[in-house]
């Protein structure tokens, strides 16, 4: 079977609208998040890491687009446009375009917003994208909880595998909205305070924005620098409860077992983790449980959340190019916030941002619903 690559990519985030903003800010382990004001998703001061959206305005007017968009549109197509230009490839018919978020337009269900409540509909969102790019192909929406951004790539490129296209445009995001907010405050899940994934002092997560995007593709010469080969990947679902994570670990573990099987790696062929890491009680413990169960424990791991915040169906797409970047520097990146261990099984938490030479990363995720992604990336020699 071909290998499937991982290319041109993008980050639309706190940091600036290119992927390269994002890493030179978190190589300095300075955080996106910052304590926000604003009563009209909130009532009570929050910490989030949220788009400028004069910054944004002014780099979709760059588009010239003809008609309206809503802020997570204007944010998807100026992360798209980014690489779609880069990679000069022509919109045919064996191109695809996969949609990875969670709520998608959700804002426009609330009050004073100037769009049709038909825009909340992931069908529309999907077509909005299609259409002002021209793709031959119907966008293909992936919602699935947290794991959507992740388990996008791992659909990518099992159509590529398929012969159903030979490169798919991959673009997520997520909005910091009212509805989000409030829901995972009613959960009593947000944190008054920067987010410190597995740390012992954590006490929930913060809720951030990003677009992202990267081209998923089987030629090898439509790749960069930062270029990688998916390896293996898979999803399962242990079905645990609507909101609570497992707590044995068991669809992760399922997930990286059969990613490690898919990819033929051991445990010791990991030079990373990428991992989920929420800062919620039991996200982060749920996770150690599964790493130590497939022999992970020793393996450097971070979470990124303390940079951007919870992404929602954004993080995993944003997070594995954040991996890429990472293998392509030969560095780890710190996981902010971290300074004392509080999961009940040991994990080789990075602590400092520091060089060495890495290969291969896991890339992880987990959410609502019982759902678990885990795919496996390696560098790869342009």
């Amino acid at each position: 079977m071909d290998k499937v690559y991982l290319s041109h990519n993008n980050i639309v985030s706190a940091y600036g609208f290119q992927s390269s903003s994002a890493i030179d800010a978190i190589a300095k382990e300075a955080t996106g998040l910052h304590l926000t004001e604003d009563t009209s998703v909130l009532p009570q001061p929050f910490f989030s890491s949220r788009i400028r959206q004069e910054n944004l305005e002014q780099k979709y007017s760059e588009l010239n687009p003809k008609e309206k968009h809503t802020r997570l549109e204007k944010m998807l197509l100026v992360s798209l446009a980014n690489i779609i230009t880069k990679s000069n490839l022509e919109l045919t018919s064996r191109v695809g375009l996969l949609i990875s978020t969670t709520k998608g337009n959700i804002d426009v269900l609330e009050t004073n917003n100037p769009f049709s409540e038909d825009r909340a509909y992931l069908s529309v969102l999907g077509e909005m994208i299609r259409t002002f790019f021209s793709f031959k192909n119907e966008a293909i929406v992936l919602s699935n909880a947290c794991v959507s951004g992740v388990l996008a790539l791992a659909v990518a490129k099992r159509y590529i595998n398929q012969g159903r296209f030979d490169h798919v445009f991959v673009v997520g995001g997520d909005l910091v909205t009212q509805f989000i907010l409030s829901g995972f405050n009613a959960f009593q899940a947000l944190s008054e305070e920067p987010c410190r994934p597995y740390c012992k002092t954590r006490s929930g997560i913060n809720i951030g924005e990003v677009a992202a995007s990267v081209l998923v593709t089987k030629d090898d010469d439509k790749l960069v620098g930062e270029s990688v080969a998916v390896l293996g990947e898979a999803s399962c679902n242990d079905a645990n409860h609507i909101s609570g994570p497992s707590r044995t670990g068991e669809g992760l573990f399922r997930s990286i077992e059969r990613a490690m099987s898919h990819a033929k790696l051991n445990p010791a062929s990991i030079d990373y983790i990428s991992a989920h890491g929420t800062a919620t009680m039991f996200n982060d413990e749920m996770e150690a449980i599964a790493f130590n169960r497939s022999g992970l424990q020793e393996t450097p791991l971070n979470s990124l959340k303390g940079y951007f915040g919870h992404t929602l169906g954004a993080s995993g797409l944003l997070e594995t190019i954040i991996g890429m970047h990472s293998l392509n520097r030969n560095i780890l990146f710190a996981s902010k916030g971290f300074k004392e261990l509080g999961v009940s099984q040991p994990l080789n938490i990075i602590e400092r941002t520091t060089n060495k030479e890495i290969k291969t990363f896991l890339k992880t995720a987990s959410g609502f619903g019982g759902c678990n992604t885990a795919a496996i990336f390696q560098k790869v020699t342009v």
